[in-house]
């Protein structure tokens, strides 16, 4: 199969795209000057250098940036690396991303909606809200646990995410469980006393302004 564009970055966004998408593409390094289209898969901090050295060929997949000239292609995942099961994973779209490269994220299931330049931040914060606060959430539960040398059997804290996603992807905010939902203000102020700061003053900000 004949090479149809070049990824730029071996990152593990750029490896899990390359796996996915195979001998369709070519990974090249941040140096490389390849021809024809580029997705650049790089850090934020690289797409604006990057992409002059393509003018009118590239693509970033940066969220929260825009650049004018340069189009954006977000997938809203996680990438570890490895290509993926991404049906029906989002994938923001900010400026003239050329057509066979909407082609190609569609072909491994992205659902790809235009996303204005001036949302990109407010959906990037979102998306960090959504991934790597709640994965800092989730490990310092267990690390506050851990240093009382309390150690979960089995699977720890995930089953209770797991089934915490679940409930909210069925039930929406019906699907919340818990001492803010119900009210049960001797339950809170318990758990907020056996919280060292700042995890006391996180605990009762998030349950006070969402629960």
């Amino acid at each position: 199969m004949t090479t149809e564009f070049s990824i730029l970055g071996r990152g593990k966004a750029g490896r899990a795209l390359a796996e996915a998408w195979g001998a369709r593409v070519a990974l090249v390094d941040h140096e490389a000057r390849p021809e024809g289209l580029v997705v650049l898969a790089v850090p934020d901090r690289a797409v604006a250098d990057l992409a002059l050295r393509f003018p009118g060929r590239c693509v970033h997949l940066a969220g929260s940036l825009h650049l004018a000239g340069a189009p954006c292609a977000h997938p809203l995942t996680s990438f570890d690396g490895r290509a993926r099961d991404w049906t029906g994973t989002p994938l923001a779209i900010t400026g003239p991303v050329p057509d066979p490269l909407r082609r190609a994220f569609g072909d491994l299931g992205f659902a790809a909606f235009d996303l204005p330049s001036e949302l990109k931040a407010l959906y990037h914060a979102a998306a960090v809200l959504t991934s790597g606060h709640a994965a800092n959430l989730w490990l310092g539960a267990e690390a506050l646990l851990r240093a009382q040398g309390v150690a979960l059997p089995g699977r720890g804290l995930l089953p209770l995410a797991e089934a915490t996603l679940r409930n909210v992807a069925e039930r929406g905010a019906e699907g919340r469980t818990g001492p803010f939902v119900r009210g049960d203000e001797a339950t809170i102020a318990r758990d907020a006393e056996a919280l060292p700061e700042p995890w006391r003053d996180l605990f009762l900000k998030l349950g006070r302004a969402l629960g």
